[in-house]
This record gives structure tokens, sequence and C-alpha cells, in this order.
């Protein structure tokens, strides 16, 4: 076989194609029709399911584990005292209880007082995959199948199609490739699809152990004389295929310009990687936080118009609440991170990029029987108190200091969301006139 057909079949014409972006057609296709808030956008889909009464209500273990201690432990991104007493979210200090350190706030202010909480949103739906789906394509996901393309545009193909962005400055940095994550940066729809995308990147993937073996030189093996480096490489691909619900993604075409800048990019990824220069923030002990410390890499790199970052560690409190508390409590120190590392080490998106961090769904009000090393009880998602959320929104332009919305009186859905980019980033009036944006779905701009 020879080695360029190898190539081909293998998907490594783009350096990877699964766990390396995607490399899509670039060039100004539409005029942005509308006015334009920022020049950019992080988009958090924060942390994988995330009970109401943890995170902006600040119960703590007084709605949960029926011990009287409340206080915020999202210390970044909320206003409020954190917890007086059983603390067990933080980091480990020898001859001190497990987690009882807090993560110091990286931020002097919170993201709350410098922007506008939605306190009460309503979701769409209790599961992971299709509130995935509300959250990039502004419908309510109920008919999305796992494993399958979204029915409806993403945000990526709205701004892309109507804004006339490149791939290159829409970017889905994807914490890893199971349970359908790299699906989800283009549709079926026939209107968009794929030439209309997001670059994907799973950097988890990519930047193991396993991708720097087969991806990190990016050399051609000889098909004689290097099998089996070659059929190992093929596994590692295939491996993530399978990971994705084993669809074969049709190949893509891509600008020699946009080849040479990933192709770069990666590879100096690799070698800073290897020499301890990552932007890691300072607590990095989970896939969500290093996850996080390579979409900064990203958005360094490309200066991205629309950058969505995946989070799910907090995914653990169907078995372990104590651990879901430390992963909330890293979620928020892995936000705070991102938005200091823009502010201070990316000029060109300081003071002109907005925040919008959302969970795709709440968790239940009661819990279901299962305890962990504390005896305390862990919580599923299904019931009504899954469909309570909470919107956070920070950058210029957005009121600072503001609440919109109670308890008593929910204001938003997480359908609001996509067309609040789409009216940040000046396509709004595009993206209604297309007649695939729920009827629901309002810009929270229009709701303040």
């Amino acid at each position: 076989m020879k080695r360029r057909t190898f190539l081909k079949k293998a998907g490594l014409t783009a350096a990877g194609t699964l766990v390396l972006p995607y490399l899509l057609p670039s060039g100004r296709l539409f005029a942005a029709t509308g006015r334009q808030l920022a020049n950019h956008v992080v988009y958090v889909m924060f942390a994988g399911g995330v009970r109401q009464q943890e995170s902006v209500l600040q119960r703590y273990l007084d709605d949960s584990q029926q011990f009287p201690v409340g206080g915020n432990i999202m210390l970044n991104m909320l206003n409020g005292a954190q917890p007086a007493a059983k603390r067990v979210y933080g980091t480990d200090v020898a001859g001190e209880p497990r987690g009882s350190a807090p993560i110091p706030a990286i931020l002097p202010s919170t993201l709350q007082s410098l922007g506008t909480l939605f306190p009460e949103v309503r979701a769409t739906t209790a599961g992971h995959f299709s509130g995935l789906n509300t959250l990039l394509t502004g419908n309510t996901g109920a008919s999305q199948g796992l494993r399958e393309k979204p029915l409806s545009p993403t945000i990526f193909e709205y701004l892309r199609r109507h804004g006339g962005l490149p791939a290159s400055k829409v970017w889905f940095v994807g914490n890893r490739i199971g349970n359908s994550i790299p699906l989800l940066n283009y549709s079926e729809h026939p209107s968009y699809g794929i030439q209309f995308g997001g670059n994907f990147l799973a950097p988890n993937v990519t930047f193991s152990p396993a991708g720097r073996t087969h991806l990190s030189n990016a050399r051609i093996y000889h098909p004689e004389e290097e099998l089996e480096p070659m059929l190992q490489m093929k596994y590692f691909l295939n491996n993530s295929y399978t990971s994705a619900g084993g669809i074969q993604l049709p190949e893509i075409g891509n600008t020699d310009e946009e080849k040479d800048q990933i192709r770069a990019f990666v590879r100096d990824t690799f070698a800073r990687q290897q020499q301890g220069q990552i932007a890691m923030p300072p607590v990095a002990d989970n896939g969500d936080l290093r996850n996080v410390g390579f979409a900064c890499e990203v958005i360094k790199a490309f200066k991205p118009a629309l950058t969505v970052v995946n989070m799910d560690s907090v995914d653990g409190c169907h078995s372990n609440f104590t651990g879901y508390l430390r992963s909330l409590h890293r979620a928020d120190h892995a936000v705070g991170f991102l938005w200091n590392f823009i502010q201070n080490q990316v000029p060109e998106m300081a003071g002109n990029t907005i925040f919008i961090i959302s969970p795709e769904h709440g968790r239940n009000l009661n819990p279901n029987p299962i305890k962990d090393e504390n005896d305390w009880f862990a919580y599923d998602h299904s019931d009504q108190n899954s469909m309570r959320v909470f919107t956070l929104m920070a950058g210029p332009n957005v009121p600072q200091n503001m609440t919109v919305g109670s308890a008593t009186n929910p204001v938003g859905s997480l359908m609001d969301n996509v067309l609040t980019i789409g009216d940040i980033l000046g396509v709004k009036q595009s993206m209604v006139s297309s007649g695939l944006i729920s009827g629901q779905a309002r810009s929270l701009f229009d709701r303040i």
C-alpha cells in the first residue's frame, strides 16, 4: 500500500481527524447583519448537571445532607461567604481533614459582580446529551437521540453561515470523546451542516500519552518496514471513532493555510507540554481543569470569535456527593482561571470578551440511596428540580452586579443562550429569520 493511500484511509490527512480539530473551508460567506456587542464569546457548558441548591442557592449541606451548614463554594463566580464548617471540597493538607483547604479565589471580583446573574433559568431536559444539544442549538433537544448529530443547526453553523466566520475562529473544546460529545460541532440540517461546522478538539485525548505516541511528530511510516506502528496508529484513531458512536465522519476540505496553522499549533503544544509550559490552572487535578488549560492555549493561538468549553466532572454526583462538591469547587476555579487568563494573557481579547456560563440541567430534589465516604447521599437527575439551573453572563455591555429573576420568578431558558451569542456577534436577526430557533428563545439582553 502506498503511503499516501494509507494516510488517507487512516484519516491522517489533517493530522488525525477526530481527536484533532476538524478543518473546514474558510472564507467570508455572508456579512454580519446586526450590532456587535463584543468581538469574542467564551461559552462554558458548566460541569455536567449542577444542583441548584449547592450552586446559586448556596445551601451546601443544609438542603442535601440535613446538616445546618450553608455557604458558597463557587468563589470566582458567585458572591457569598464560604461554609463555616464541614469543608470537604478543597485540597488536602497534611494533618487536616480531607479537602478542608478551599482553593483560593483567583479573581479579585466575582463574575457575578462583574456581570448579570439569572439565578432561576429553566432547562428543557434532564438528559446530558439532549441538554448539551439545547445549549448549542437553541431548541429543546427532546427528540434528539444519543449518538446522532444535532437535528437543528448549532451556533457554530449560524455564525459561520450568517457571520462569515472561518472555521479557525469557531472552536469547540471538548473534555473527552465519550458520550457523543464530538458529534456536537455541526448538525445534519440540510441548509447548514458540515461546511459551516466548528473545529473540534479533545485535548485530553490528543495530548494524552497515546496521542503523543501517535501524533506528536506527524511522521509518515514506511508501509513495509514499519507496519506495527502504523497498525497502532490506526487502532488509536479507530478507537476514537468508536468512542464517538462508531460513526465514520466524511472527509472535510480545508485550505493549506488552515492545515499549516493547526499543525503548527499541535506541534508547538506537544513541545510546550513536554517542557511544562501549558497554562494550567493552579489546581489541575481532574480532566475538566486540564481541558480548560488547553482551551487557554487554543484561545491564545487562534483568538476565536466563539470558544465553547465543555466540563462534566460533577456528574459523579450519581454516586459520590463529596466528589461532586469537590468537582463543583474546581469547575468554578477553572472558570476563574479562564477569565483571568484572557484578561491578562490575550490582549486582543481582554475587555472584549463576553462569558456565558450554564449547566445543561440540574439535579433531583431528593437523593438516591447511595452513600459516599462521608455517608452523604448522592443525587441523580430526573425530576422537576433538575429543570432548575442558572446562567451567568459577564463582559463588555453586560450590566454589572445585576440579578434578573428569582426562585419565585424564573426568567429565561437555556434555549436563550444560542440566540444571545448571535446577538453578541451580530447575527441574531438572521438566526431568527431562519425559523430554526425555538420560538420561546430570546436573547438574554432582551430579558434584562
